[in-house]
């Protein structure tokens, strides 16, 4: 075992659950964005704990002695500064934990909107009896934007639940295991006028910022429904709003967005084909434990010099080997 690291967890005021453990393995000191600076030096390991920081990039320079930042979240774009892109230190995320509940709240959407559910709560709060129509999901289409794990658990949800699925990447194929059909991402214009229910769970990079901007939409069925659980900036926000006024979706489920909290003035709060979620799609009961110890067999790995789980390809914005070329 290697001498005992020192770790500093960025919080965001409160202190993850069952630390006990981290805090046996390494020297723990405990930093909020305004003393991060004042933590970091002498730091080996940076555990961010509140994901939604940017404060590191500020903090950089006093990092003299860091050699791996983790982060309690699958998505790392709020890290690729380029201090630390041009850095040697390692970079891991928290792919795993979040994988199946957000296949599950995709395929919560997709019944939503099938069933209308949301409109039968309206009907509800109103005391308002109207007997309507429903659709099926068996054999429907539906098109989801990366195929990392997180869009390979939807995948493989949305195909137990009768649906015909097939991908947007980085590269075509035509033999994934999951996906069968995976279209090149700059294609993806050509290939959404096919899809009943377009999903965006795909990182946030470079190639993915506005993916799905005014030209894509366009070429959706005016009966689709998009569910965004990936980021918002996958997203042109206000292409989305133009399109859903002009008809040419049905729907939305969005569960991130460009500006979070999402603020009252959006003009999506009011639109009843809508449904709006805090960026919870993958927060289910008992995760705060999970990415605790995630994060804990990583930092046992450290401690042994063992090579970490997890390591991001800083270059591309995720764990190389995720997404199947």
């Amino acid at each position: 075992m290697t001498a005992q690291p020192t770790v500093v967890v960025l919080t965001d005021g409160t202190h993850p659950s069952s630390t006990a453990e981290i805090e046996r393995i390494a020297r723990v000191r405990y930093a909020t964005e305004d003393d991060l600076a004042d933590a970091l030096p002498g730091a080996d390991v940076l555990f961010v704990w509140a994901f939604r920081s940017d404060a590191l990039a500020a903090a950089w320079p006093a990092a003299d002695s860091l050699r791996w930042v983790h982060t309690a979240s699958a998505g790392v774009d709020r890290l690729l500064f380029p201090q630390l892109l041009d850095s040697p230190v390692e970079l891991t995320n928290s792919r795993g934990v979040f994988d199946r509940p957000m296949a599950e709240y995709v395929l919560a959407t997709v019944l939503t909107f099938a069933k209308d559910l949301h409109t039968t709560l309206r009907h509800q709060d109103q005391r308002h009896w109207q007997h309507r129509e429903t659709e099926r999901i068996q054999h429907r289409t539906a098109l989801v934007v990366g195929t990392g794990p997180i869009g390979r658990a939807i995948a493989a949800l949305l195909t137990a639940a009768g649906l015909r699925v097939s991908g947007i990447g980085r590269v075509a194929r035509d033999d994934d295991p999951d996906f069968g059909t995976v279209h090149a991402s700059d294609e993806i214009a050509d290939h959404v006028g096919d899809a009943d229910f377009v999903v965006l769970a795909a990182p946030l990079t470079e190639q993915t910022k506005n993916l799905v901007d005014a030209r894509v939409l366009a070429r959706c069925k005016p009966t689709a429904r998009l569910i965004n659980v990936g980021r918002g900036e996958l997203l042109v926000q206000d292409d989305l709003v133009t399109a859903l006024r002009a008809g040419h979706l049905a729907g939305a489920a969005l569960d991130v967005f460009e500006t979070e909290p999402l603020p009252p003035s959006s003009p999506l709060w009011d639109m009843p084909n809508v449904l709006i979620s805090p960026h919870m799609s993958g927060d289910t009961v008992g995760w705060t434990d999970e990415l605790v110890e995630l994060f804990l067999h990583n930092l046992s790995d450290y401690a042994h010099g063992e090579p970490l789980r997890n390591v991001v390809d800083k270059q591309r914005g995720y764990v190389s080997g995720t997404e199947r070329n």
